[in-house]
C-alpha cells in the first residue's frame, strides 16, 4: 500500500487542494451567479439575452469544484464531513435547491416563448440569489465555529448556524457576487450593457467594501487565538500587507471602472479582491477544520487512504484545470442576443 505519510504531511497536502477547490468554484462559479443576481435589472430582453449567453458555456462546469471540494471533504476529512454538513443541512440543501433552479431555467429560458420568458428569469434569479446567500451563511457559521459537538457527533439544533453574523455574511456575498458578474459582463459585452454593468460593479463595490471591513473587524473577536494572530507582534506587521493591498486593489478598481480603459482589470482586481479575503480568512482559521474544535490533523482520514487518493487526484487535477482553462479559451470574446439553441 503507497504511504507518503513519511515525506509529505498529507492532512495539510488535502487541505490545500480543498482550500484550492472551493475557492476556484467562489471565484468561477460566482461570476454566473453574480449575473443571475442582477439579472433582472439589466436595461432590456436584448441585454438579458446577452448576459445568459455569457455564460451559459461555463455555467455547468463551474460547478465541478464544488463535487471536488464536498468530495474530498469526505473522503480525507470524514469526521469533518460527519460534524458539518448535519450542522449545515439546512443552508446546504437549500443551496443545491437554488442551484437546480439555476440548471432548469437556463434550459427553459431558451426554449420559452416570448409571453413566458419572464418567468424562467426570475426563477434563474431567485436561483443564484438563494445559493448566493447560503454560501455566505455556511461561511459566516463556519467561521464563528460549530460549539455542539459531543465526540464525534454534531448534537446541536438545525438552525444553530442562523446567526446575525452568518446572515450579514450571506448578505455580502450576494454583493461579492454581483461585483464579480458586473465586471465578468464588462469583459464579455458591448455598448449598453457594458455601460449599466459598470454602473452595478460600482454599486456592489462600495457595498462589498463596506461588508469587508464589518467582517475584518468582526472576525478577531469571535476566537482569542484570532486576535492573538492578527495583532501580536511581529505578525501584525507580516499579515497587515493583506488588508493594505486589498484597500489598494479597491482604488484600482474604482478607477477602472469610471476610465475607459482595460476591460480586463476590474474582473482581475475583483478576483484579487477576493483572494485576499479568502487568503485572511483561512490564516484566520488555520489550523482548524471543525472552528474550534478539531484541527486539520485530528479529522484526517488515515495516511493509507489519502496516499492512495492523492495518487488519483495528482494526475486528475491537471487534466480538469487544462480543460477549464481550454474552454474559457474555446468561447472567449464578446457575447451576442442570438439565441444558442
Amino acid at each position: 500500500m503507497l504511504d507518503f505519510s513519511n515525506v509529505l504531511d498529507l492532512p495539510l497536502i488535502w487541505a490545500l487542494i480543498i482550500g484550492v477547490a472551493i475557492f476556484l468554484y467562489v471565484f468561477l462559479d460566482g461570476f454566473d451567479l453574480g449575473v443571475g443576481i442582477i439579472f433582472p435589472f439589466a436595461p432590456s430582453e436584448s441585454c438579458r439575452n446577452k448576459m445568459m449567453n455569457s455564460i451559459a458555456p461555463f455555467w455547468d462546469g463551474n460547478e465541478t469544484w464544488l463535487v471536488l471540494g464536498g468530495g474530498g471533504l469526505f473522503a480525507a476529512f470524514p469526521l469533518a464531513y460527519s460534524v458539518l454538513l448535519p450542522a449545515f443541512y439546512i443552508p446546504i440543501i437549500t443551496m443545491l435547491l437554488g442551484l437546480i433552479m439555476r440548471g432548469v431555467a437556463f434550459e427553459f429560458r431558451f426554449k420559452a416563448d416570448e409571453n413566458h420568458v419572464w418567468f424562467w428569469n426570475y426563477i434563474f434569479h431567485f436561483g443564484s440569489l438563494i445559493a448566493a446567500l447560503c454560501q455566505g451563511c455556511i461561511l459566516g457559521a463556519f467561521v464563528e465555529g460549530v460549539v455542539d459537538v459531543t465526540g464525534r457527533d454534531f448534537t446541536g439544533g438545525s438552525f444553530d448556524w442562523a446567526t446575525a453574523f452568518s446572515m450579514i455574511t450571506g448578505i455580502a456575498m450576494i454583493f461579492g457576487y454581483a461585483l464579480l458578474g458586473a465586471t465578468w459582463l464588462i469583459m464579455k459585452t458591448t455598448h449598453i450593457t457594458q455601460n449599466w454593468a459598470r454602473q452595478v460593479a460600482s454599486y456592489a463595490l462600495f457595498f462589498v467594501g463596506v461588508f469587508m471591513v464589518f467582517v475584518s473587524a468582526a472576525v478577531p473577536f469571535i476566537n482569542k487565538d484570532i486576535a492573538n494572530l492578527w495583532f501580536s507582534v511581529p505578525n501584525i506587521y507580516y499579515l497587515s500587507i493583506i488588508p493594505l493591498t486589498t484597500f489598494g486593489l479597491f482604488i484600482l478598481t474604482w478607477i477602472e471602472l469610471h476610465k475607459s480603459g482595460n476591460e480586463y482589470m476590474p474582473f482581475l482586481y475583483s478576483i484579487s479582491i477576493f483572494l485576499l479575503g479568502y487568503i485572511g480568512l483561512g490564516l484566520s482559521i488555520f489550523p482548524w477544520l471543525i472552528p474550534y474544535k478539531y484541527t486539520i490533523w485530528e479529522a484526517a482520514a488515515h495516511s493509507h487512504s489519502l496516499s492512495l487518493m492523492l495518487c488519483g487526484v495528482a494526475p486528475l487535477l491537471p487534466i480538469i484545470l487544462g480543460y477549464t482553462g481550454y474552454s474559457y479559451y474555446v468561447f472567449r470574446g464578446k457575447s451576442g442576443d442570438e439565441t444558442l439553441y
